[in-house]
C-alpha cells in the first residue's frame, strides 16, 4: 500500500492534470481570435468598408460593414469555410484540433497513472512516474505544437483573408488586418504550466524517495568489515 506521502502528491498531482484537461476543453469552444480589414470593391480607391471575423476552432462569426455594399452579421462554421478554401489553411487548422485531441488523450493517460499510483505501488516502468513524465510532457508539446501552429496559420497564411472573400463571393479587396487573439488561444498557456507543474510535484516526490532509500543504504555500506563479520 503506497505511503501517504505518496498518495498525496500523486492525487495533487492527478487533480491538476483534471484542472488542465477542464481549461483546454473550454478553451477550444471558446472563440480563438478576431480579424478586421479594411475593405473596397475592385476598382475603387476608398477603403470606407471593414470585415470582421471571429474565429474559434469549431465556431464563428463575422460582420461586414459596407463591404462590399450592406451591412451584414452571420454565423460560420468553420470546417465548411475552410472546405470551400482548401489549401494550407485548411490543413494547419486540422492540424491544429488533431494536436489538441491527442494532447487531451495524453493527459487522460497521465491522470489514469496518478491514480493507479495512489492505490499500488509498481516498478519503475511506464505505470510508474516514467508513465507521468511521457504523457504529460507530450501533452505540453503538443498543445505547444497547436499554438504555434494556429499563430502562423493567422499571422503568415492569413487564412481570415481568405475565409471572408469566400462569403463575400464579389471581387473586393482586403487589406490592413488587425489580428487578436482571444480566450480560447490564452488557454493554452495555463493548460502547459499545469502539466508541467504536475510532471515536478511527481519527480519531487521521487527525488525524495530515493534520498530515503540512498540514506538507508548508506550505514550498511559505510559500516567496517569487522562488524559486518558478526
Amino acid at each position: 500500500m503506497p505511503s501517504t506521502e505518496k498518495i498525496l502528491y500523486f492525487l495533487s498531482s492527478a487533480l491538476l492534470t483534471i484542472i488542465g484537461v477542464a481549461v483546454l476543453s473550454y478553451g477550444m469552444t471558446a472563440e480563438w481570435s478576431f480579424s478586421t480589414m479594411a475593405c473596397s470593391p475592385v476598382g475603387s480607391k476608398f477603403f470606407n468598408g471593414s470585415a470582421t471575423i471571429f474565429m474559434g476552432l469549431f465556431k464563428g462569426r463575422e460582420s461586414h460593414v459596407s463591404c462590399p455594399r450592406f451591412t451584414s452579421e452571420n454565423d460560420v462554421v468553420v470546417y465548411e469555410r475552410l472546405g470551400e478554401i482548401g489549401g494550407a489553411g485548411e490543413t494547419l487548422h486540422v492540424l491544429v484540433v488533431v494536436l489538441l485531441v491527442f494532447a487531451l488523450l495524453a493527459s487522460a493517460g497521465s491522470i489514469l497513472i496518478t491514480l493507479y499510483n495512489t492505490i499500488s505501488n509498481p516498478y519503475e516502468t511506464y505505470m510508474g512516474p516514467i508513465g507521468l513524465y511521457v504523457c504529460s510532457g507530450l501533452s505540453a508539446c503538443l498543445a505547444f505544437l497547436a499554438m504555434a501552429l494556429y499563430f502562423i496559420n493567422l499571422v503568415a497564411v492569413n487564412v481570415p483573408k481568405d475565409m471572408l472573400i469566400a462569403n463575400i463571393k464579389q471581387s473586393v479587396i482586403l487589406k490592413d488586418p488587425d489580428v487578436r487573439f482571444l480566450t480560447g488561444f490564452f488557454m493554452i498557456v495555463p493548460y502547459i504550466i499545469v502539466d508541467l507543474f504536475a510532471i515536478f510535484l511527481v519527480y519531487l516526490y521521487a527525488h525524495m524517495a530515493y534520498r530515503q532509500r540512498m540514506e538507508q543504504q548508506r550505514p550498511t555500506e559505510d559500516a567496517p568489515k569487522e562488524i559486518l563479520m558478526y
